[in-house]
């Protein structure tokens, strides 16, 4: 449906070895694993996210310019969010999926 190697700004394509089609193979595996560290550990797997988020913005301004802005608008509030979570996480100490649980297992059942 998309040909995702045209997101790729043509100087990090001159960087990377390997065609922009591979690349971007290797970020869509960057991205499944940075998913399931915010699972595993929203405290740490959230600030990866933001930091791999504000590289894609870097991208998205750098390609094509304007074409692209709107798509790094959306990507600026998605980092908010990953840093409002990683805020969240750290204020109720939700270290791992494991802590949770046995936080949840700590709290009084309600009647």
């Amino acid at each position: 449906m998309v040909k995702w190697p045209t997101y790729l700004a043509p100087w990090i394509n001159r960087i990377v070895p390997g065609t922009a089609q591979q690349f971007m193979y290797v970020v869509g595996a960057i991205e499944i694993a940075a998913g399931l560290l915010v699972l595993l550990s929203p405290r740490w797997g959230s600030l990866v996210v933001a930091l791999w988020l504000a590289a894609i913005i870097g991208n998205r301004l750098t390609t094509h310019a304007p074409t692209y802005y709107d798509i790094a608008l959306r990507d600026f509030g998605l980092m908010l969010g990953a840093i409002a979570l990683n805020r969240l996480a750290t204020a109720f100490g939700a270290n791992t999926i494991a802590s949770e649980v046995r936080q949840t297992r700590q709290l009084p059942r309600a009647a």
